[in-house]
């Protein structure tokens, strides 16, 4: 949630103006002392995440009970002080009111060690969707978009778990005829994985 506010403060034009730079006759970016500021103070959280990227859960928690709250404690208490300085119309304003207002959200990643500051995973999770989102345009009907969503699903499911979703397929298919009913659980891709591995590598191949 950190990364839109932060690319949102460094591409505001409110507080970045242009002049020509003396020594290359380049415009250059003057950024206002707030965004700067901002910007250092999110940078000394995702430091944080650098050093402790890899440990367990347990200790990433840790290290950010440690470490983070007090910075966290310190950009909330900063941000709002700003923030009251501020139109409603101001870009930097509108940045801070977005993460102001999920902040209990947000802080969450102190209290589990399992959640990630980033949301780069989650991105690079429907980076596929969102490359084919026009095609997605012509799926047929209703009936067909739901179609396509659950063998999204299924198929991320598969990338999720390490499963090749070509095998995983491949075999479902050919099975799921004559597969018991109360048993379909077994070929979900986390259940089928346990059973299955060695068959996976010769599918597919």
């Amino acid at each position: 949630m950190l990364e839109p506010f932060k690319e949102e403060i460094l591409r505001t034009r409110r507080y970045c103006s242009k002049r020509p730079a003396e020594s290359s006759g380049r415009d250059a970016d003057i950024y206002s002392p707030m965004a700067l500021e901002a910007v250092q103070r999110i940078d000394a959280l995702f430091a944080i995440e650098r050093e402790i990227n890899g440990l367990s859960a347990d200790e990433r928690k840790a290290a950010r009970q440690n470490q983070s709250v007090p910075l966290l404690a310190s950009l909330e208490a900063w941000m709002r002080n700003e923030r009251a300085k501020l139109s409603r119309h101001n870009h930097v304003a509108k940045a801070m009111d977005y993460i102001l207002k999920r902040w209990d959200a947000f802080s969450r990643f102190l209290e589990d060690g399992r959640i990630c500051l980033s949301n780069n995973a989650a991105e690079r999770a429907i980076r596929g969707l969102a490359l084919g989102r026009k095609s997605w345009l012509f799926v047929g009907s209703d009936r067909g978009g739901e179609r396509a969503a659950m063998m999204y699903s299924l198929i991320v499911t598969c990338k999720l778990n390490d499963v090749d979703p070509q095998a995983w397929l491949t075999d479902v298919l050919a099975r799921i005829a004559e597969h018991p009913t109360r048993k379909l659980e077994e070929l979900l891709p986390w259940q089928w994985k346990a059973t299955n591995t060695p068959n996976a590598s010769a599918l597919a191949a």
